[in-house]
């Protein structure tokens, strides 16, 4: 299977059809038909639950040679179609007769059946008054059989004129059937139902008279009593749809709809089974190996918790294994080789294959931490390295700059310790002393020679 499908969408209901061959699927039309919530009660073991599959709908002395034909029925009634039949049995000696008359207590509900199947019958011979109808099923079901009768031969008038018992795979389904005296006149509809167990391959069904005249029968629906399907527990539907949004999985894969059901066409990888205590279907198995997955193994795998196999081998799954993982008590069988995981196994896989599980992490150049991996510590992935010496480089860095930046002001810090001792010595005192005299003579002399000039250039003042 290629794990294509179609989806589509009814109201509240979900139709997928899924391609089983090659090529895509694809659908022309849809035409979904109301029906009576009551239709085709077959009694106690009918459950909201069960679907029921039409096998057979046979018209019987039906004179058109069409292979089906539609009689009009209301929609309430599924709009059916029925096959016409003129004969039971190649090798039978019976014969079908007809008629125009209106035939009361029909399109009733719940289950509408048209006026039309009972217009035309086939009824036996004197040779042959039985009659007999076989069909083969699948074994081993249970089927729901309607039969359906009216008395529309102009030989049959009143009550006891034609009674007759009928047979299902050998036991008596319906005693004394007179159908006058049932319906209470002719050309009144008789519907009755029978649901029987078939453990063969074939269904049979025989119209034995016991009074009066020859058997008749007007039409026939068997239908296979198949319980409706069980969901997959909610949140192992929910981790898968994680798990493909944070993987990329081919689109082959498909996974839509339910992962287990039906149970002909799981998706693609998957391995499922019946929970009786739970209700559900559950996931116990995965085995997505060789199929070029990316990412990181998603923790929300830990919440299948009955899953018994994962086989996520020869992919390219990265990053560290997932506590998560430890989680899964009924795993059997984990293989997770062949793929680019690095990191230290969890110690709650890594104890368990002493016990009776069996795991697989080699081919993994990044793991460690168990017996068959190298010991984690010294032994680093070459990415750790790369971190680790671009680390130590910065360290190096950081240490030059503080010690040039420590050493410069150390040395102006001894500069000026310097020059302060320099300006304490003796001789730089004396020096200082002798620059500081000459400098004051220097601006007497200056001062002296303003004043001398000033005095000769002015007029003198009379006393």
């Amino acid at each position: 299977m290629s794990g294509r499908s179609l989806r589509t969408h009814c109201g509240t209901e979900t139709l997928v059809i899924l391609e089983a061959g090659h090529g895509d699927p694809s659908i022309l039309s849809i035409e979904v038909l109301q029906i009576d919530d009551d239709a085709y009660n077959f009694g106690p073991p009918r459950e909201k639950g069960t679907v029921l599959r039409a096998v057979k709908r046979l018209k019987c002395g039906s004179g058109k040679p069409a292979f089906d034909e539609d009689l009009n029925g209301i929609h309430w009634g599924g709009d059916r179609f029925w096959l016409g039949l003129q004969t039971l049995s190649s090798s039978s000696d019976d014969q079908s007769i007809s008629s125009e008359n209106v035939i009361a207590e029909t399109l009733l509900a719940p289950n509408f059946y048209p006026q039309g199947i009972y217009q035309s019958a086939i009824v036996g011979t004197d040779r042959q008054p039985s009659l007999s109808f076989e069909m083969d099923v699948t074994p081993n079901k249970n089927y729901s059989v309607w039969l359906h009768f009216a008395e529309i031969d102009n030989g049959v008038t009143a009550e006891e004129q034609r009674v007759f018992d009928v047979l299902i795979n050998g036991d008596t389904a319906f005693k004394d059937i007179d159908i006058i005296r049932m319906t209470g006149e002719r050309f009144t509809a008789l519907v009755l139902n029978k649901t029987v167990a078939v453990s063969g391959i074939t269904l049979k069904i025989i119209l034995q008279p016991v009074k009066g005249t020859r058997a008749i029968i007007n039409a026939i629906e068997v239908f296979e009593i198949i319980p409706a399907e069980k969901k997959t527990l909610p949140q192992e539907v929910s981790a898968l749809r994680t798990l493909k949004g944070s993987l990329g999985l081919p689109l082959r894969f498909g996974w839509n709809g339910d992962p287990c059901v039906p149970q002909q066409h799981p998706w693609s990888g998957v391995d499922c089974q019946f929970d009786s205590t739970k209700g559900n279907w559950i996931i116990d198995g995965l085995n997505l190996s060789g199929n070029s997955i990316k990412g990181n193994i998603p923790i929300s795998l830990g919440t299948i918790s009955v899953v018994q196999v994962l086989d996520l081998s020869y992919n390219e799954l990265n990053g560290s294994i997932p506590e998560s993982l430890g989680e899964l008590t009924s795993l059997q069988i984990l293989n997770l080789n062949g793929n680019r995981l690095s990191g230290r196994v969890p110690a709650s896989l890594g104890g368990r294959p002493l016990h009776r599980a069996r795991f697989n992490f080699t081919d993994n150049a990044g793991l460690c931490g168990i017996p068959g991996l190298r010991e984690c510590g010294p032994h680093l992935s070459v990415a750790a390295k790369i971190g680790m010496a671009f680390g130590v480089l910065l360290a190096i860095l950081f240490l030059v700059v503080f010690a040039a930046c420590w050493w410069k002001r150390r040395q102006n810090i001894l500069r000026a310790k310097r020059l302060a001792a320099a300006r304490e010595a003796p001789y730089a005192k004396s020096r200082t002393q002798f620059t500081r005299d000459v400098q004051m003579a220097k601006h007497q002399r200056t001062h002296e020679n303003a004043r001398s000039s000033n005095s000769e250039g002015s007029p003198h003042l009379l006393s």
